[in-house]
């Protein structure tokens, strides 16, 4: 049987899910992943992230391929409530009844209460980024099941596992770790691709770097969460956008993360750059002031969505 570090990039053909590492599968969705992670001392298993709003049937086929139809989950646990890891939620839980576990300052945006800070597009790095004001920013409405993450770190009926608090990308953000073989879950606290490019985000361009820029209200908070994650010395981690990387690498881009954090990570504008939003258990409290950028970005995109549909229409008049 080939070891993990050898498989870690396989994909089943028909599937599409990849292996990450023992009983740690993941699977992108368009240019986000989710993972499905079983127990080492039974047959349980449960859910990381909920993908996009379209996402929940191929959750339940990815599920039923690896433990079986009609084998539920224990438990879906977010790495953080964003539209693109929480969008499928609401249909999935029709299907499945089960606790979703979340961090306390995730609650108020899962729970109806209060949308998340403002997306920056004036981050720059691509067209996602300039995009961004256009993204889902919640909050929805899963108040039934969602639960609140203990706070001793523990993943309820997953002893290996445990959770590491990573704010800055969003209030409650968690990253996931498995003590025995140092397999980390980091949601989007780093990512393994760039979120802000559509080339990086939908090919999966490996290129490690911080949080997706246009979401991360925190820098400062962000930059702990990567100190932290550092510090344990992953032997592999997983992300919420990008592939899989294995050490030494990882152990090395980590690590130039970290100490290239303002370069590498942080905008050179953005609403959030010098001053973070303000937050709180129920919610966003206030904003900064946008930089007056944003006039120009909705230009931009305007524009470029005009000549877009005027070379769609060209070559269409061309070829026909």
């Amino acid at each position: 049987m080939k070891d993990i570090e050898s498989r870690i990039h396989e994909t089943d053909q028909d599937s599409g899910y990849f292996i990450v590492a023992d009983k740690v599968w993941g699977k992108k969705d368009k240019f986000v992943n989710y993972y499905m992670v079983q127990s080492c001392a039974n047959d349980d298993w449960f859910l990381v992230d909920g993908g996009l709003k379209w996402s929940s049937s191929n959750i339940i086929e990815m599920a039923a391929d690896l433990f079986g139809a009609g084998h539920l989950p224990k438990g879906i646990f977010l790495t953080h409530g964003h539209f693109d890891h929480s969008g499928s939620l609401p249909e999935l839980l029709h299907h499945w009844d089960v606790p979703v576990y979340a961090h306390e300052l995730e609650l108020p945006y899962l729970t109806n209460q209060s949308a998340y800070p403002p997306a920056d597009p004036e981050v720059g790095g691509g067209i996602m980024s300039a995009l961004s004001f256009m993204f889902p920013q919640g909050p929805i409405n899963i108040s039934s099941n969602v639960r609140k993450l203990p706070g001793d770190g523990s993943i309820p009926g997953f002893s290996e596992w445990r959770y590491i608090n990573t704010p800055g990308h969003s209030p409650g953000h968690v990253s996931l770790f498995r003590e025995h073989d140092s397999v980390l879950l980091a949601g989007d606290a780093f990512l393994t691709t760039k979120a802000e490019s559509a080339y990086h985000a939908f090919t999966y361009k490996e290129s490690v770097s911080g949080p997706p820029k246009y979401f991360t209200y925190d820098w400062g908070l962000a930059k702990e969460s990567v100190e932290k994650l550092c510090a344990l010395s992953p032997s592999v981690a997983a992300t919420g956008h990008g592939k899989p990387i294995t050490s030494p690498q990882l152990a090395f881009e980590l690590n130039n993360l970290l100490n290239n954090f303002d370069v590498i990570a942080v905008p050179e504008f953005g609403r959030y750059v010098n001053e973070p939003a303000i937050v709180n258990k129920f919610g966003l409290a206030s904003c900064p002031q946008r930089t007056g950028l944003m006039p120009i970005i909705k230009k931009v995109v305007a524009y470029s969505s005009l000549l877009l549909s005027a070379c769609v229409i060209a070559y269409r008049w061309k070829k026909s």
